[in-house]
């Protein structure tokens, strides 16, 4: 029996529903809008209805899951980007992105230099490019730190 992608297809329809009313709690737009700030949410609500209803109604064959190490290994990944997204406002930008990428690359490849250094140098890396290149208004480290 075909159950995974049904289950998901009615979690998602479901979540679906749930959008579109929250959509129709929005307050009313300006005059010069004519759908209203109701619009876009409905739509994406309806494609996510649709694209749920193929899953529901012609599923694919059931999947083989991995094994429950990978599992773990997933949830652990899931786990550090959380706690990343958390850290980065109260410890800056650098810290935070060495310890995460130092974190998934030692789990890609256990090897405890090469994450270090694959932490350190996408640290620095991806902070010149967001802050110089790019433009953005990160900070290096806390602002308690730099005034």
């Amino acid at each position: 029996m075909i159950r995974t992608d049904r289950v998901f297809g009615l979690v998602v329809i479901l979540v679906a529903l749930t959008y579109i009313v929250s959509a129709y709690n929005l307050p009313p737009g300006n005059l010069f809008d004519k759908l209203g700030p109701k619009a876009f949410p409905t739509i994406i609500g309806i494609g996510m209805i649709v694209c749920a209803g193929f899953l529901v109604l012609r599923p694919d064959e059931e999947p083989e899951w991995p094994p429950r190490p990978t599992l773990l290994a997933l949830g652990f990944a899931t786990l550090v980007l959380v706690a990343y997204a958390y850290a980065l406002k109260p410890m800056g930008f650098l810290v935070p992105t060495a310890i995460a990428a130092g974190v998934l690359s030692y789990q890609i490849t256990p090897h405890r230099r090469a994450a270090v250094l694959v932490g350190i140098g996408l640290s620095i890396g991806l902070f010149v490019i967001f802050k110089y290149a790019l433009g953005l208004s990160l900070f290096a480290f806390p602002r308690s730190l730099t005034g």
